[in-house]
């Protein structure tokens, strides 16, 4: 049944959020989606209309930043598009070398290794530690990602229950006394904002067991340096790799490896992901470069988002809505109630922002997941507050 909303003449049905951009991830049915076309920094355009946006990943609006847009088009000019090969060919240039020792020096790590790629990541260090550990125990609500890397280490794989370092510890007694594993977990994990709890983990861990953390979304976000879920949990990088991804905190594209130059030697020699593939194309490189170096000057970008994140979730809190306490600027609210769903989504709808629903593989039920920038005005994220504090779309839950 179609609805004209009195309040605009946009006619909408209220069950929206079951077709096309409002299916749950990973419906079996959903094979094409709607584009939404970016409008400044916090809109999208949908189905001809303009609509406030509280999703995806670009926490900073760094992809719209004016430096880092000019950097990728001075990159152009001066390097061109692509060096078209792998780099153990002749597919090398300076412009990597700047970018990788950036950030090793924002991440305050020994060495950093750039691919084309942020998914791709903990794939290349699975193949360059295939056959060192027996098994691998991995978080119950993984990245895919994460799983992917997993199949890459040729050994074992055992799940344990999310987030949880009992479990966890029981998952290693399990694989013998001492027995070496890796642990494979987000950092912080996107569909709350929770962070793994790496400091119980390596409490747990065989001396020569490792942590690989896939840290797409803390990077940039987390710590007081935004060196990501390590520095946030106060651990050392001893026994840990992080792989981080541009298109999240730095608004560009890629990812890097963060670890030992001799984790580095072994991805040269035994990754064949590594080896093969062409690295980012060079105008992209050179905005990222850009984009690190803006988050290591100005500390203004994560004061904004926590302050924006804190505000939202304490004026939420308030009206009575119950989520995760989580320290990432995500908020996950997970309606069981379809009618109450749906009430809500047409709410969004005709208030003019974009209902960001989402199903994540270890969950069975669909949930809005709304994300916060340090770009949202207060008027905008009063906007947003007036939808979800009202009490009518929540009836019958």
């Amino acid at each position: 049944m179609r609805r004209r909303n009195r309040r605009t003449s946009f006619i909408y049905p209220c069950c929206l959020y079951r077709r096309t951009n409002f299916v749950p991830r990973g419906n079996p049915n959903m094979t094409r989606l709607e584009p939404l076309q970016q409008i400044g920094r916090n809109y999208v355009r949908f189905r001809g209309r303009k609509l406030l946006y509280f999703s995806g990943c670009n926490y900073f609006r760094l992809a719209s930043h004016p430096a880092v847009l000019k950097a990728a088009i001075d990159g152009l000019k001066k390097f061109g598009l692509n060096v078209a090969a792998s780099r153990l060919t002749t597919g090398h240039h300076e412009i990597y070398e700047k970018l990788e020792r950036e950030l090793a020096r924002f991440f305050a790590t020994e060495d950093a290794l750039l691919l084309a790629s942020g998914y791709m990541t903990s794939a290349v260090v699975g193949q360059a530690l295939a056959g060192s550990f027996p098994h691998a125990l991995v978080d119950e609500c993984a990245h895919p990602a994460l799983l992917d890397a997993a199949g890459q280490l040729d050994c074992l794989v055992l799940k344990f229950k999310h987030r949880d370092p009992e479990d966890f510890a029981r998952a290693v007694a399990r694989c013998g006394k001492g027995a070496p594993v890796i642990l494979l977990t987000d950092g912080m994990f996107s569909r709350d904002g929770s962070v793994a709890p790496l400091k119980a983990y390596l409490k747990f861990l065989p001396a020569e067991g490792l942590i690989l953390v896939d840290d797409a979304h803390g990077a940039g976000v987390l710590g007081k340096n935004g060196r990501g879920t390590p520095e946030f949990e106060n651990v050392s990088r001893h026994r840990i790799v992080q792989c981080v991804t541009f298109s999240k905190a730095f608004g560009v594209y890629g990812g890097a490896i963060l670890g030992t130059r001799k984790l580095r030697g072994k991805i040269f020699a035994r990754s064949r992901m590594f080896v093969g593939h062409t690295p980012p194309p060079l105008p992209l490189a050179n905005a990222v470069l850009q984009s690190v170096k803006i988050l290591g000057a100005d500390k203004s970008f994560r004061s904004r988002l926590n302050r924006n994140a804190d505000y939202v979730k304490a004026a939420l809190r308030q009206a009575g809505l119950k989520f995760p306490e989580t320290p990432g600027p995500i908020v996950q609210l997970q309606i069981e109630n379809e009618a109450a769903l749906a009430a809500l989504t047409c709410e969004l709808l005709a208030a003019g922002i974009y209902p960001p629903l989402l199903k994540y593989l270890c969950t069975s039920n669909g949930c809005l997941r709304f994300v916060i920038s340090s770009e949202h005005t207060r008027a905008e994220l009063e906007q947003l507050l007036t939808v979800l504090t009202k009490t009518g779309w929540r009836d019958g839950v």
